[in-house]
C-alpha cells in the first residue's frame, strides 16, 4: 500500500509535486485537477478509487508545489509533463481522470498519446470556450480573486460557493462551515485550503492562456476509447451543454447528469461521483 506521501519528479524542465494512493500493482488512474486548483482536489475520490487502483494525483505545472513558470505555455506542453511523469514513474498506460481544465488538459493527452491511454472520464469540462469574452472575463475575475484571497480568503470562498455549489447543498455548509461531508472535507477545510499555496497573477495568465487556446470540437472524433462524461445539472461555470455536445462527438461515450448538483460536484455529490467512475471503470 503506498503511503500517500508527497514526493517530487523532475520531468519536462521542471519539478512536478504528485502523490499516489492505493496498491502499486493495481492499474494506474491518473487525475488532473482544475483552474487555480490542486491535487487535494481529489480527496473525496482517493479513499473510494484507491481500494481499486493506484491512484495517482499531482499539481499542475503553475499550481500548487509543482514549479511555477514564468513564460508561456499552452496544451500541448501539459500533455507532455503528464507524458514525462508517467515515464518517470514507470506507467506505460492508464485510466485518465480530468475537471475542469483538467478534462480539456487530457483531452489533449489522449488525442497525442492514445497509446498511453484506456479509459477516460471527463467531468464538467468543454471541447472549447465558444466566445473569447468568457475566458477574458473569467481571467480578469481570477486576478482579482487572489488578490482578495490575500486580505480575506473566507470571502472568496463563499463567493466561489455560489458558483461552485447547488443552493442546496450550500445552505447546508453555511449552516454548519465544520462539518464534514462524507468524512473528507468541510467548508472550513476549503477555506484553508485556498489560502495554502495559492495561484499568482501569472499561473492565472498561463492558465487563462491554455483554455483561451484549447479547442477540439473537431477531433473528438479520434478519441476511440470508452469515455465517461459526468455533467452538473446546475453548472454555473461550464454549462451541461458542453458535456452533451461532447458526448455527440465521441463516439464510446456515456452521458451521465447529477441532478441538483453544481460546477463542484465531485465534492459536494462525491459518493454518486465515485460508484459512477467506479461501475464505469470495473465494467
Amino acid at each position: 500500500m503506498s503511503d500517500s506521501t508527497e514526493r517530487f519528479a523532475y520531468v519536462n524542465g521542471i519539478k512536478i509535486c504528485y502523490q499516489i494512493y492505493g496498491n502499486e500493482d493495481d492499474f494506474p488512474l491518473i487525475c488532473v485537477h482544475g483552474f487555480g486548483s490542486k491535487k487535494e482536489t481529489w480527496i473525496a475520490q482517493v479513499g473510494d478509487l484507491s481500494k481499486k487502483f493506484k491512484v495517482i494525483t499531482f499539481d499542475l505545472r503553475s499550481a500548487g508545489k509543482s514549479d511555477r513558470p514564468e513564460k508561456p505555455y499552452g496544451m500541448d506542453v501539459l500533455a507532455e509533463d503528464i507524458s514525462e511523469l508517467m515515464e518517470f514513474l514507470n506507467i506505460n498506460k492508464a485510466h485518465f481522470m480530468g475537471f475542469s481544465l483538467g478534462g480539456m488538459i487530457v483531452q489533449h493527452f489522449v488525442l497525442t498519446h492514445p497509446e498511453k491511454v484506456d479509459k477516460l472520464i471527463l467531468i464538467c469540462t468543454s471541447a472549447g470556450i465558444p466566445h473569447e469574452g468568457g475566458i477574458e472575463m473569467f481571467r480578469k475575475n481570477q486576478l482579482e480573486r487572489i488578490e482578495l484571497i490575500k486580505k480575506d480568503p473566507e470571502k472568496v470562498f463563499w463567493q466561489d460557493a455560489l458558483r461552485g455549489f447547488h443552493w442546496k447543498f450550500r445552505k447546508q455548509m453555511e449552516a454548519n462551515p465544520k462539518k464534514k461531508f462524507y468524512d473528507c472535507w468541510s467548508a472550513e477545510d476549503l477555506i484553508k485550503y485556498i489560502k495554502n499555496n495559492p495561484s499568482t497573477s501569472q499561473d492565472v495568465e498561463n492558465q487563462a492562456y491554455c483554455v483561451k487556446t484549447h479547442n477540439t470540437y473537431d477531433r473528438l472524433h479520434e478519441i476511440q476509447h470508452k469515455t465517461l462524461l459526468i455533467a452538473a445539472s446546475h453548472d454555473r461555470l461550464v454549462s451541461k451543454t458542453s458535456l452533451i455536445e461532447i458526448h455527440k462527438r465521441i463516439p464510446n461515450s456515456i452521458y451521465k447528469e447529477i441532478d441538483k448538483a453544481g460546477h463542484e460536484v465531485h465534492r459536494s455529490r462525491a459518493p454518486e461521483v465515485n460508484t459512477l467512475i467506479l461501475d464505469f471503470l470495473l465494467n
